[in-house]
């Protein structure tokens, strides 16, 4: 029998996961089922379950797949020199917020905010969301860090607690987003960084 290759292997489960945010995004995780998910990968029972076990799974995999490209984005934005601000950064999430709800035919954050609803009712989903979103924190609490090395952030600020309201900033954008559809993300931080600094950036 002739061996699958890695990236057939890949392309499935990126099918599947496909497939299971259409449907999360649409009609929520509650009524939505694993033969909903099957139905519209197009592909087997066995095949999917192959994969993914159970909805907590799907959940899990997508917020990972989320997580990671913001992770990498991140990375980025830590190996620039100056060291960013704390604007700087929140306008890098923000962005990525927006480039993430206008690709493709579903607006991921419509899955986000969904989790933080099923996570306070669900243990699995809660690991996972804790998991994501403390990631994320910590890349803002370093740029706090880096920022303060550099003498452009006090020295006695609170990395961790700055380093959070630079998150809500971001998760701030993305639900009035969803809910009112009046936000421009670049509108928004340049808003943030008045607030934080008193002056609009040059040219803004």
């Amino acid at each position: 029998m002739p061996r699958v290759s890695e990236s057939h292997l890949a392309a499935r489960r990126d099918q599947i996961l496909d497939a299971a945010t259409t449907r999360f995004a649409a009609n929520g995780f509650q009524a939505t089922g694993m033969a909903d998910v099957i139905a519209a990968s197009g592909l087997s029972a066995g095949a999917v379950y192959r994969y993914f076990r159970s909805k907590d799974e799907l959940i899990a995999a997508i917020v990972e797949r989320v997580v990671g490209e913001a992770a990498a984005r991140f990375e980025v934005l830590l190996q620039q020199e100056p060291v960013p601000d704390p604007a700087a950064a929140v306008a890098t999430a923000v962005r990525m917020v927006a480039d993430v709800a206008g690709r493709g035919q579903v607006d991921l954050t419509r899955v986000a905010v969904q989790a933080w609803g099923e996570a306070l009712r669900n243990p699995e989903v809660h690991a996972v969301v804790d998991r994501a979103y403390r990631t994320i924190r910590g890349f803002f609490v370093e740029v706090v860090r880096r920022g303060q090395q550099a003498g452009t952030i006090p020295a006695d600020a609170d990395p961790l607690h700055l380093g959070a309201t630079m998150l809500s900033a971001v998760l701030g954008f993305l639900l009035q987003r969803l809910l009112l559809a009046d936000l421009d993300p670049a509108a928004y931080t340049e808003a943030l960084r008045v607030s934080w600094v008193g002056t609009p950036a040059a040219g803004g």
